[in-house]
């Protein structure tokens, strides 16, 4: 049984973690992996985000080919510790991962989606 002590504090822990882990463990000869994620926003919109494709890559190019792709508006952020990242509006998980397959840009191995 939950202690009362337990209940609206913390203790789940980081719902990325798994993800993190796979990450920390990086070293030569591992896979890199583009995570796609999705984010509740308000009532029903979210926010698909899009991380860790290869830098040498033009991210606004690749955005520009999304928005026109997929009907919607984006970005691409600056984040501090993981570099740039897309944001895309909508749920737009399966369809960013097979644009990148079929783009040629990640093998399907590589794709990681979370969310729901």
């Amino acid at each position: 049984m939950l202690r009362p002590s337990l209940i609206g504090s913390n203790h789940l822990g980081d719902p990325f973690a798994d993800a993190n882990a796979e990450d920390a463990g990086a070293g030569a000869g591992t896979k890199e992996y583009v995570h796609i994620r999705v984010q509740q926003r308000n009532g029903r919109k979210s926010l698909t985000t899009v991380q860790g494709l290869k830098k040498e890559y033009s991210y606004t190019k690749i955005l520009k080919d999304l928005k026109k792709e997929f009907c919607c508006n984006g970005t691409v952020v600056q984040d501090s510790e993981l570099g740039q990242v897309i944001q895309l509006q909508g749920d737009q998980r399966k369809n960013v991962s097979t644009f990148l397959v079929q783009a040629g840009l990640v093998k399907k191995d590589n794709v990681k989606i979370h969310g729901f």
